[in-house]
């Protein structure tokens, strides 16, 4: 990238860092910026900016809100018997578009992934655990999703709440397996939601 100015070779080198950014994807989207008024650019990299500084880990669920507690672990009209579990924020924000589900959520920020090298100490489920003892839950819904990863680490979750829990469910089969929950129209993970089998 020697023959491209500094500030655009270095952008084109960030953006290939964005999952499914490749380099000539990068230079469209740097030579697209280049195009554009400033005034726009600089809305972007603000928004960037913005993105780092207000947001934050809800301390209780770890979804990214710009608050903590986030608003649904806030909101007092939620049933705090019935627990989801979910992989990542976007999942949480395709549960609640359903309208679906009125209890708290709990996102473990990944899934177990032994070839990536991502065991249960890199998710949030010593927090799960300890969530659920200080204050329990009669069921707790596994809404992982329905790939490998996802299957291995509802197993794994349904084998350590057994013991804590009367009722471990799963999210039901109406989604396509190897697919992600945030790519779900809101019918189908409703169905999904409404379908739950008992785990184990």
């Amino acid at each position: 990238m020697a023959y491209y100015p500094e500030p655009v070779a270095r952008l084109i080198e960030a953006l290939q860092k964005l999952p499914g950014i490749g380099p000539k994807t990068a230079q469209r989207l740097t030579f697209f910026l280049l195009k554009r008024p400033a005034d726009e650019v600089h809305s972007l990299a603000d928004a960037l900016g913005r993105l780092k500084s207000e947001i934050v880990n809800c301390s209780v669920c770890f979804n990214v809100p710009d608050q903590d507690p986030c608003r649904i672990c806030d909101d007092t009209a939620r049933d705090s018997r019935l627990l989801c579990v979910v992989e990542e924020p976007n999942d949480l924000l395709a549960m609640e578009r359903t309208g679906q589900f009125r209890g708290r959520y709990h996102v473990l920020l990944g899934a177990l992934s032994p070839l990536d090298g991502i065991g249960p100490e890199d998710l949030r489920v010593r927090e799960l655990l300890a969530r659920l003892e200080a204050t329990p839950a009669e069921e707790v819904i596994l809404a992982t999703n329905p790939n490998v990863e996802g299957e291995a680490t509802a197993i794994y979750l349904a084998k350590l709440l057994k013991p804590l829990v009367p009722r471990v469910t799963r999210i039901a089969r109406g989604l396509p397996v190897g697919g992600d929950l945030e790519y779900a129209d809101e019918v189908t993970l409703a169905k999904a939601l409404e379908g739950r089998k008992e785990m184990g």
